[in-house]
């Protein structure tokens, strides 16, 4: 039996001890592993080329590149790795700014150890991973742009999709998981992945938040 392929993780964070933590939080774990530390954005961007992780843990506060300029400019590359920004900041600017940088997870930095190694593994898998309250704080942006030029936007987007990609993205926008919409629409969840890689072709995007947004804004969830 060949063994479980294993997701290689980069901690980005200016204060030495989170990066201790984490890393002999995530080092019990065999389907992940520590590659590398940086102490700055710059460094972090530096360390992806490097040692090309899956998956990078972004602080949001650090010296010389802060975290939200960098997870823009890795997600400007064509082969970016999946961020999930980790911080003690919970402010709404925070959370839009990361989603829109292009982040595929937002969780604080209490959230309890299991769940952010599920996120880990979830995000490394391609699903987006938020903390309640960055979910209630997209759902409350979202609400409150609902009646916007974002709408016609949305739609014009959502128009080049076939019948099978717009069910897709509608789902995404429910909040499903892969498995989910594998199970609701008889797909496999190969299938449903590369449906939403394509997804992100067609309507610009970089994460399923990000589709999610859009499908919101178009009135469809």
């Amino acid at each position: 039996m060949p063994a479980a392929p294993v997701t290689r993780v980069l901690i980005v964070d200016d204060d030495p001890l989170v990066r201790s933590a984490l890393g002999l939080m995530l080092g019990g774990q065999e389907d992940l592993e520590v590659v590398g530390e940086a102490a700055d954005g710059r460094a972090g961007m530096a360390q992806v080329d490097a040692l090309s992780p899956d998956v990078v843990l972004m602080d949001i506060r650090m010296p010389v590149v802060n975290g939200l300029d960098a997870t823009r400019l890795l997600h400007e590359r064509a082969h970016p790795p999946r961020v999930i920004v980790l911080t003690t900041f919970d402010a709404d600017d925070y959370v839009v700014g990361a989603l829109e940088a292009g982040a595929d997870g937002f969780l604080l930095k209490d959230t309890p150890p299991p769940q952010i190694v599920e996120a880990i593994r979830k995000v490394a898998d391609g699903e987006a991973m938020l903390s309640p309250s960055a979910t209630r704080t997209v759902v409350d942006r979202l609400r409150s742009n609902g009646s916007d030029g974002r709408s016609a936007e949305a739609e014009r987007r959502l128009s080049q999709l076939t019948d099978r990609e717009r069910e897709v993205a509608v789902a995404v926008g429910r909040g499903l998981s892969n498995a989910q919409i594998a199970g609701e629409l008889y797909l496999s969840v190969p299938t449903v992945k590369a449906y939403v890689s394509r997804l992100f072709d067609k309507l610009g995007t970089t994460n399923r938040v990000q589709i999610a947004i859009c499908v919101h804004d178009a009135g469809l969830v």
